[in-house]
């Protein structure tokens, strides 16, 4: 399906309208330098935190990002400290925003700025897509923000704007080239990253989900939904297919002391580098709620009552949680360690075994 034609009353969308719009409106973001923070102190924008703040958004709120890069930013304040960071701390830094093979593709790719690069990112999209971890949403946001480079920024945010200012019927994610296509027709020679830092914030604040707050819109009377009353019905979304559920077995050790047995996850495939608690595959048998088989020592597993659950992109997870209280001199198998309780907040657990230990323990992790 192709775009639907604007109304005989509408007007052209003007990039420039946006532009005035965010220079009055514009949120004020900690990786964010705004109109004000260049006209008034001279500041450009670093692209360092571009980069960092791009990767840390992916799939992730603007609320829930701004504390890690804030501690990110203040541990590691440049690529070059970045690069030289141990990856288990950036693990254990980056646990909770989830998608981890973004903080190795993040370790990997401040390592390659500064072997391949001299610690400067590259201004053009094509050597930026060379780089490990960045793809081309995220290729076109450092061109556009960190460099002024014209170049067509889309997420989230700005499909919304765009499928409902052009009326885009065809479903998402088929659409998405559409979208591309219509977003590069408004994109401007003049200021490209303040535009599309605009467009995201237009998505944002007042091109909502639910309820949009049309009458606020610089674009208000271009936009082709709001014309025809059938702006929340945008972007068309095809039907999700039904997520399958697995089952599996966490075993927590837990030591006289409160220490916890925990071991590292293998580095490639789904939380790949992060810690974990021993468990079992996670399989669509639900009689792998009785698998023992990957407990880490013999004994009286005493099983909760009460099952945790986690929902990942393309599967549910149930896990049954087993427990075992172990004396203060058992040794710990190889390749695990014991985890006291002071430390154990600060391991690299992903929000699933959080759950787990948190469930085994009593108390939130």
């Amino acid at each position: 399906m192709s775009a639907r034609p604007a109304s005989p009353d509408s007007v052209p969308p003007d990039p420039g309208a946006l532009l005035a719009w965010y220079d009055r409106h514009h949120r004020r973001l900690p990786w964010r330098v705004t109109p004000v923070d260049r006209e008034s102190h001279g500041l450009l924008p670093d692209p360092y935190r571009v980069w960092l703040s791009e990767i840390m958004l992916q799939q992730t709120t603007v609320a829930a990002v701004k504390g890690y890069f804030e501690a990110f930013t203040q541990r590691w304040p440049t690529v070059e400290a970045l690069a030289a960071a141990d990856e288990a701390d950036v693990m254990k830094a980056w646990a909770g925003l989830g998608y981890y093979s973004r903080a190795r593709n993040l370790k990997a790719c401040a390592e390659t700025v500064v072997a391949q690069h001299g610690g400067r990112f590259p201004a053009e999209e094509s050597a930026l897509l060379d780089l490990p971890g960045i793809g081309a949403y995220t290729a076109a946001a450092i061109t556009a923000i960190a460099f002024d480079r014209k170049a067509t920024v889309v997420d989230g945010n700005v499909e919304r704007v765009v499928t409902r200012l052009f009326a885009i019927e065809e479903p998402m994610p088929a659409a998405k080239p559409a979208v591309k296509r219509q977003a590069a027709t408004l994109t401007p020679d003049r200021r490209p990253g303040d535009f599309a830092q605009a467009m995201m914030d237009l998505g944002a604040t007042i091109c909502t989900p639910k309820k949009p707050a049309c009458a606020l819109c610089p674009w208000e009377r271009s936009c082709a939904a709001r014309a025809a009353g059938t702006q929340e019905l945008f972007p068309v979304k095809a039907p999700k297919a039904e997520r399958p559920t697995r089952y599996g077995t966490a075993f927590v050790a837990i030591r006289a002391d409160g220490a916890v047995l925990v071991r590292r996850r293998p580095p490639k495939g789904l939380l790949g580098g992060m810690t974990e608690v021993p468990s079992g595959a996670w399989t669509t048998a639900k009689s792998a709620a009785d698998d023992l088989s990957a407990a880490p020592f013999e004994g009286p597993w005493r099983v909760l009552p009460t099952r945790v659950e986690h929902t990942f992109t393309h599967f549910h997870l149930i896990q049954t949680v087993r427990v075992l209280d172990v004396p203060q001199d058992r040794a710990a198998p190889a390749g695990m360690w014991w985890s006291p309780p002071a430390e154990l907040g600060g391991e690299a657990l992903p929000s699933v075994f959080r759950k787990v230990v948190s469930a085994a323990l009593g108390r939130p992790v």
